[in-house]
């Protein structure tokens, strides 16, 4: 007799799951061809029973690997307790993570949404009230090329990269693009309707593109010279990514407004927006969600921030980042076709001469191991925070062999 678990094994392995996808979904993704049915740590199985190291991680989401118990203890109480109460009422897990971010954070106040994007659209409209108080009605905001800041109208419009924009015009109004990573572009800029610049400490999805040492610094001195405002939007950098709980803590600066979202719920779907207190002009009203911030989501948020602080998460990933970076240098100096490693503690970037990332990556996958690309000639690597060493010398043993077949 077979177990429920094989029975139910032996019927996703049966099920054509790609096609059913290609029958029911709208068509907004360009999906590897595997299906993913579960997880544990930094592994991942497919509906064959194929196993795979995955270095993807949700798209830098799942902080702490799949399937954390923390996150389950937290989620299975939780939802035995109170899952869903609506911002009308006062719930302790909201408060709790509020707290500890506060606690950790040279920031004031929070709000919770539920994505990323959801918190940039709410640091602009902060941004927004903030300027219609004490700039005499100053809206625009400045952003810079290759960023990426979400997919609604208004964070595309805010986005630095036509491929995104191009589709949806006209745009909303109220955002200038300027060069990124130039300071004096942000300065000629900056008129009398700039209420805020919005900055990714790193940008991500614009190929993980990191600033000169002082670009941030200079930034928020401008500000602070102009009376605007500093948004940086963590979103993917923040929660330990790049080796410092927070990304602006290794610039030496401090902004204004910042975002959260991907590592902050390390799977569950959670935002954060976070403001000093002379930039947290919101009265009631203002702004609102109704799912943001239930019980659910921040009770697992808490347990994942509590966790990563407890355990020097940031620490770890400090490490075992640059032991990666060393390795992909290393399979620079080997392969004559890489031009670039780039990167700071779990947010790294490979790049190639020619527009080879995609085979690459279909190649890796053939032998156990998922990443991302980022572009056409540029491989992304952001897997769990707590990935081991041992881990990543499997990565790289993966990756070396497909770079040789390519």
């Amino acid at each position: 007799m077979k177990s429920m678990v094989q029975q139910e094994e032996q019927l996703l392995s049966q099920t054509n799951w790609q096609e059913l996808e290609h029958r029911l979904f709208l068509r907004t993704f360009n999906r590897s061809p595997v299906t993913l049915v579960r997880g544990q740590g930094a592994w991942v199985w497919d509906d064959k029973g194929k196993k795979y190291l995955d270095f993807v991680g949700g798209w830098a989401v799942d902080s702490l690997g799949h399937c954390p118990t923390p996150i389950i203890e937290a989620l299975e109480l939780q939802s035995r307790t109170l899952i869903q109460a609506s911002n009308q009422f006062y719930t302790v897990p909201q408060i709790e993570l509020a707290q500890l971010l506060v606690q950790h954070s040279c920031l004031d106040r929070v709000f919770f949404g539920n994505s990323g994007t959801e918190v940039n659209e709410g640091a602009v409209k902060l941004a927004r009230r903030y300027g219609k108080i004490y700039l005499n009605g100053a809206f625009e905001v400045i952003t810079t090329s290759s960023s990426f800041h979400g997919r609604t109208l208004a964070m595309t419009a805010a986005t630095g990269q036509d491929k995104f924009q191009d589709a949806y015009t006209p745009l909303p109004a109220g955002f200038i693009n300027v060069n990124y990573n130039d300071f004096t572009a942000i300065k000629a800029a900056t008129t009398e309707r700039t209420c805020a610049v919005l900055l990714e400490p790193i940008q991500g999805e614009g190929g993980v593109n990191l600033p000169d040492d002082d670009f941030l610094s200079k930034v928020q001195h401008w500000c602070q010279e102009k009376g605007i405002l500093l948004i940086l939007d963590e979103v993917q950098t923040g929660m330990g990514r790049t080796g410092t709980l927070f990304a602006y803590q290794q610039y030496g600066i401090e902004p204004d407004i910042m975002t959260l979202a991907k590592g902050l719920g390390s799977g569950v779907p959670i935002g954060a927006l976070l403001a000093k207190e002379h930039a947290s002009v919101f009265v009631p009203g203002d702004h609102g969600s109704t799912f943001g911030g239930n019980p659910l989501v921040c009770a697992a948020a808490y347990a994942v921030v509590k966790f990563m602080i407890s355990n020097n998460i940031p620490q770890h990933v400090a490490i075992v980042g640059l032991n990666l970076i060393n390795q992909l240098k290393q399979l620079e100096l080997e392969f004559s076709f890489i031009t670039n490693v780039r990167g700071r503690g779990l947010l790294v970037a490979l790049e190639f001469d020619t527009d080879i990332a995609a085979k690459v990556i279909l190649s890796c996958l053939k032998r156990g191991l998922l990443l991302n690309r980022v572009k056409p000639n540029t491989i992304r690597f952001m897997p769990p925070l707590i990935i081991t060493e041992a881990e990543i010398d499997k990565a790289i043993d993966i990756l070396r062999s497909a770079l040789r077949e390519t």
